[in-house]
This record gives C-alpha cells, sequence and structure tokens, in this order.
C-alpha cells in the first residue's frame, strides 16, 4: 500500500485466538450463539443460500449492523469459475455464478478480496476516508450509502481463494466491538464453507464425468465391484462422420474446439428431453432415456425428439460454418442396459452395460455404413406412435438375431 492510501486496519493471523477473550459478556453470549448456529444448523444445510441467508439472519438478530454481506467461492465446475452471493437487509439473497469467460483478473486485483488474500489477513475500511480508486468498488458503496466495509479471506487447504464481506449503513461504521466479533466468526464460517465446498465438489465431479445418476449411486455407497442396476431405457449412440481423417490435420487444440462444438450441438437437446450423457466415447457419446414406470413410449419418443433436435442444431451450427461442416450419425435403440461397476482394485469404471447396449452399439457402427443422420431399431419404432421406413434387415456382429433398422 502506497504512503497515499488511505489507512486500513489489517488484522493479523494469529490475533483471532485472543479476541473472544477481549469480549465483554453481552457481545460474547451474542457471538458464541450465531458460532453454535454455524457449527448446528450451517454446518448440516445442504444450499450454500441457507448457510449465507441464515448466517445475515443471526447477525441481525444479534444486533450487528450488517446492511450487506458478499461471499465468492470458488467451483470445481465445468462452466463456472466461482459463485457470488450478495445478501442485503432490505432485499435479500441473489446467487450469481460466475463463468470462466467472465472472470476478469483486473477486477480482481482492484477487489478488497485481493488485498485480503495478499495479507492473509481481514481488512476494513470507513468509506467516507477511502479514495474511490483505493479498491473498484468503494464509488458503489458510497453510492449506496455504506459507511464501512470489512472484508476476510477464506484460505482453503485446496488452495482456494475465498472471501467473505461485510458492510454497514450505519452512521459511524461499525464499532471496534463488532469488528472483533466478526473477526471471531471468520474462522467457524471459514471452516463451515469449506466442509460445504468439499462435498458440493465432490457432486459437481462426479456428476461431470460420470453422469447424474451415476453420480448419486456412487455417492449413496455403490462401489462394490460387480454390483449391477437393471434399467429399461432408449438408449442414443452418436459419433461424428470423418472424425478421424478431419483431426489428422488439425492442432490438438483445434481438435478440442471440433469436439466441443460438435458435442454442443449433440448434448443440449439430450438433456433438455431428460436424457442422461453417460459417456463420451472419443467423437462420439452414450446416452438413456429411462422408462417411467410401464410408459416406455415416453423414453423412446424423448429420445427421438432429441435425436431430431440435434440434427436440426447441427445443420444450424453448417449453415453458420460452412467451411467447417460436420456430420454425425445417430442410432436409437430400446430395451434393457446395465450399471456395472468393472476394473481391478482400486481402479473401477462406473459403465453401461448390457445385450441392449452392444445392440446400440452395433447400430452405430451400421450407422457408418449406411450414411443415414438417423437410424432406430425395431424394438424402439414399437415403442412409438406412427409410421417409420424399414432400412432394412441386417445381421449384427456377436448379436444372434436380425435386427430390423428404421428411419424417421
Amino acid at each position: 500500500m502506497s504512503a497515499e492510501s488511505p489507512p486500513v486496519s489489517a488484522m493479523q493471523p494469529g490475533v483471532t485466538g485472543l479476541t473472544w477473550l477481549e469480549m465483554d459478556d453481552a457481545m460474547l453470549s451474542r457471538g458464541l450463539a450465531i458460532r453454535d448456529w454455524l457449527l448446528t444448523e450451517g454446518r448440516n444445510a445442504s444450499d450454500l443460500k441457507l448457510i449465507v441467508a441464515g448466517l445475515c439472519e443471526q447477525l441481525a438478530s444479534a444486533d450487528i449492523p450488517v446492511d450487506r454481506a458478499m461471499l465468492v467461492l470458488q467451483t470445481l465446475h465445468a462452466e463456472q469459475a466461482a459463485m457470488a452471493m450478495e445478501w442485503k437487509r432490505a432485499e435479500g439473497l441473489e446467487a450469481e455464478a460466475i463463468a470462466y469467460s467472465d472472470f476478469s483478473d483486473k477486477v480482481y486485483e482492484e477487489s478488497p478480496f485481493a488485498a485480503a488474500h495478499r495479507a492473509r489477513a481481514d481488512i476494513n475500511f470507513r468509506i467516507d476516508e477511502t479514495p474511490d480508486d483505493r479498491f473498484g468498488i468503494v464509488a458503489d458503496l458510497r453510492a449506496q450509502g455504506y459507511t464501512h466495509y470489512f472484508c476476510a479471506p477464506l484460505l482453503f487447504a485446496n488452495g482456494h481463494r475465498n472471501g467473505v464481506s461485510f458492510a454497514t449503513r450505519t452512521p459511524g461504521g461499525f464499532s471496534d466491538a463488532e469488528l472483533t466479533l466478526l473477526r471471531v466468526l471468520v474462522p467457524t464460517i471459514e471452516a463451515v464453507l469449506e466442509i460445504y465446498a468439499g462435498y458440493e465438489a465432490l457432486h459437481q465431479l462426479l456428476r461431470t464425468y460420470i453422469g447424474d445418476e451415476p453420480h448419486r449411486l456412487v455417492l449413496d455407497g455403490d462401489v462394490r465391484r460387480g454390483h449391477v442396476t437393471r434399467i429399461r431405457s432408449a438408449i442414443l449412440f452418436a459419433d461424428m462422420r470423418d472424425y478421424t481423417q478431419r483431426s489428422s490435420s488439425l492442432t490438438p487444440e483445434q481438435t478440442v474446439d471440433l469436439l466441443n462444438a460438435y458435442f454442443d450441438c449433440i448434448v443440449p437437446p439430450i438433456e433438455a428431453e431428460g436424457g442422461e450423457v453417460l459417456k463420451y466415447l472419443g467423437d462420439g457419446l452414450l446416452a438413456i432415456f429411462r422408462d417411467r414406470g410401464d410408459d416406455a413410449g415416453s423414453a423412446a419418443q424423448a429420445a427421438l425428439d432429441a435425436a431430431s433436435a440435434a440434427l436440426a442444431r447441427l445443420e444450424a451450427w453448417n449453415a453458420s460454418h460452412p467451411d467447417q461442416a460436420i456430420a454425425t450419425g445417430i442410432a436409437l435403440h430400446h430395451g434393457e442396459a446395465a450399471y456395472g461397476n468393472v476394473g481391478s482394485g482400486a481402479r473401477l469404471d462406473f459403465t453401461i452395460i448390457g445385450r441392449d447396449v452392444n445392440v446400440a452399439s452395433r447400430l452405430a457402427g451400421l450407422n457408418k455404413a449406411l450414411g443415414e443422420p438417423l437410424i432406430m431399431s425395431g424394438a424402439l419404432t414399437e415403442q412409438l406412435w406412427g409410421m417409420y421406413e424399414l432400412v432394412g434387415t441386417f445381421a449384427l456382429k456377436g448379436i444372434p438375431d436380425e435386427i430390423k433398422v428404421y428411419r424417421p
């Protein structure tokens, strides 16, 4: 901090252990009550919003004049760099996911959070004593009538740098006793949020890499090798045409861009129709649409609708990228699939197996020879209303019975 900068108090590490003893009995009682709430209801909350809003309500009930609170947590998410939550006394809580593309190093470096991370200690400043160029947020805080700002780093064991801040509109700002209470609560806030963030990261990573339902089964303890869960579903295989030839002339970065453009056309319609992408297979994917009770037709129709929408999205993408046009082949089948833990030792793969999965895979291989954008097995069309054109009856490798194949 330059000599021209206004005074910003910083509490050095180690001081927090003494401040409980420095509080008077009334403030100590309020602080302990809030800490107990954090370690019980806050600790057991399954939603971050409940933790943040509950903490702010506890502070308000204890007559701590917090009019605004902000929490920023880094995430392990495929699309989000962080989660930001802002609470205002008169407006309640608002949550915003910060995309990687929206994350700005400049905004961070000009924030009080960056200063707190560098100091590894909390900072606080009075708005009327702080020039607008000290931190990027000062002008907005002043315009909104805030008088005092307190910011603390939340430094997790995994290296994530997070932060929490509190601001007041009270004339004169926070009292020394109120600042002390906020300081002594920070380690408990940090611990509770680190526990929450750990569980949330586990959920997000498993959901990202093995799918929605498999991740729930794993977290429920379904990790024993050889365990099988059977389901009836429509099965979708999709793969890109001429991928090997196209990727041979591309850099790894260009290949990744190509695959992501392709999957951006195929995956959203699958998810919109209630399907689950279980596997990415290089230039292809495997997805399922679960039967709902005895209503097998809804799963088959959802798979067909998803495939049709994916082809439409791909056609639109090709129209806007004529020099990078992508072709695909999609195969649909209906039958029984099974989740199974396959592997050796401590390294397992939660995969989908079974005869009908093999049929769908063979249909996808057949579709490469047929050159059709979309084909369906007779087992799938039997679940649908309407007429479909018979392409032919085919023997598939490893499948004892010939399979009737249809196109829309």
